[in-house]
């Protein structure tokens, strides 16, 4: 089943959607997807080739893609994870997130974070200790910690704000634009269901934020209170 899924990716191939994917997701030296390969397919492709596979395709089968160069055999190994996670019990979900957690080195594009972070280690950890967020929030690894405040987006959606302004916290000072954009991002989305709460954040750590992750951040506000916060 490996291989057919293999071979139904490269029969998709597309050089020139590959070239420009290669340059989207800045693989060259010294860029943050150094050396990724793309095959140049559409994320819709790809997530049908993993709806056809992924009850068959087991965790060292995932293990195999996501070790992988090729860009859209990790996405297709992250979305049979994913499905894979909805579709199981407590005990399967627990081993899938553990398994997870050993490959945060091969989830190492945007993409794949976005995808799998809320999804899995998101889901999983709603009601249970999220000790291991704050681990990855510190990590040295960049997609280790945008793990870390991607996932919160899970609880986000639960109405559960804490984690995300916590681990937006530790993040303040990363260099990365990356995080930057991120954090942004949980702020923004927890403002459009608690602006009172994003507002205090910004007001406490407002000369902190950088300023990529403010324009995220305020991008729903009213055009006067948004001017209000770029201005200061």
């Amino acid at each position: 089943m490996l291989n057919q899924l293999k071979s139904d990716l490269q029969k998709l191939t597309n050089p020139k959607k590959a070239e420009i994917l290669q340059r989207f997701f800045k693989t060259g030296r010294g860029e943050y997807g150094e050396g990724d390969v793309f095959l140049g397919l559409t994320s819709r492709q790809i997530k049908e080739i993993a709806k056809k596979y992924y009850q068959q395709i087991k965790l060292p089968g995932i293990q195999s893609l996501l070790k992988s160069k090729i860009h859209e055999e990790r996405l297709a190994a992250v979305r049979i994870l994913v499905a894979q996670f909805n579709k199981n019990g407590d005990k399967q979900r627990k081993q899938i997130f553990d398994f997870y957690l050993k490959n945060t080195k091969n989830i190492n594009n945007w993409d794949l974070v976005d995808l799998s972070a809320p999804n899995i280690v998101g889901n999983f950890l709603l009601d249970k200790n999220r000790k291991i967020l704050y681990q990855l929030a510190r990590s040295k690894n960049l997609w280790e910690k945008r793990i870390a405040i991607i996932a919160t987006y899970e609880f986000i959606k639960n109405n559960q704000y804490q984690d995300t302004l916590r681990i937006s916290k530790i993040l303040l000072k990363d260099k990365h634009d990356l995080i930057h954009k991120a954090v942004g991002w949980m702020l923004r989305e927890m403002g459009k269901r608690n602006q009172k709460e994003l507002i205090k954040f910004l007001d406490k750590y407002l000369f902190h934020l950088p300023r990529t992750a403010l324009r995220y951040a305020i991008e729903k506000f009213p055009e006067k209170k948004r001017k209000y916060y770029l201005n200061q």
